[in-house]
């Protein structure tokens, strides 16, 4: 089952059993993979994304969240902070699990081995070799810090 369809089996259950708050996140998890398709048709490409997209899409959503979130608390304005970490916990039910510190850095050594990096100058080829294996696995820009750690 690809991505689709594992999120529009999720959306028929939450209004089968009328979950609003489960329901209207899957919607807009919905919207997002649409307006990407729409995105891609303009620029000539494929019609539709595939599941890499789909989870680069769904880690744009937790961060966009996550800064909002912290963004209600520091305005005092919980009851929305709790919301959108409500959100956050249905969009990572689709997401891979995240890698530890210690999965991290071991992927970090197999990347630089893999891609021959020998200095900060290889940093992009690294984290190009991270993002194809790793998409939703880790977050890259707390990520990108270590891999400049490791080429220094």
């Amino acid at each position: 089952m690809d991505m689709r369809e594992w999120i529009g089996a999720a959306l028929k259950d939450a209004m089968k059993s009328k979950d609003a708050a489960r329901l209207s996140t899957l919607r807009l998890i919905n919207a997002a993979i649409k307006d990407k398709d729409i995105a891609l048709r303009g620029e000539g490409g494929d019609a539709t994304v595939g599941d890499a997209e789909v989870l680069a899409i769904l880690g744009r959503m937790v961060k966009q969240r996550q800064e909002s979130a912290r963004a209600y608390e520091e305005g005092g304005r919980l009851e929305l902070a709790e919301k959108e970490l409500a959100e956050i916990k249905v969009i990572e039910d689709f997401l891979p699990r995240q890698l530890d510190a210690e999965e991290t850095g071991a992927a970090i050594r197999a990347a630089i081995a893999e891609t021959g990096a020998t200095s900060i100058r290889d940093m992009g080829k690294v984290m190009s070799a991270l993002k194809a294996k790793y998409t939703g696995q880790m977050d890259f820009g707390a990520v990108g810090p270590m891999v400049k750690d490791a080429l220094a």
